[in-house]
């Protein structure tokens, strides 16, 4: 099962090679943002975009909400989990 967790684009690091810093929940990463880019759509354009990221990488641009139910979700998840454990 693959898992795109959302993050929102905070910083371009290299526009040659398409690298961004994005925050996934609070944690900042570097991620590859090619799948993402385009002539219309360049990575000085990319800062504030909210993406689901996957291995490294910035697979699709999402909306605000959607990101935002899917953060909830797992945070969701994560609760059913711990109890589950105890």
């Amino acid at each position: 099962m693959c898992l795109g967790i959302p993050g929102q684009i905070i910083e371009i690091t290299n526009v040659n090679h398409k690298l961004a810093i994005v925050n996934v929940g609070g944690v900042k990463r570097e991620v590859n943002i090619a799948c993402i880019v385009d002539e219309e759509h360049p990575p000085e354009a990319c800062i504030g975009d909210w993406v689901l990221v996957h291995v490294g990488f910035a697979m699709n641009r999402i909306n605000e909400e959607e990101a935002a139910e899917t953060l909830e979700l797992l945070e969701e998840l994560a609760a059913v989990q711990v109890e589950i454990r105890n």
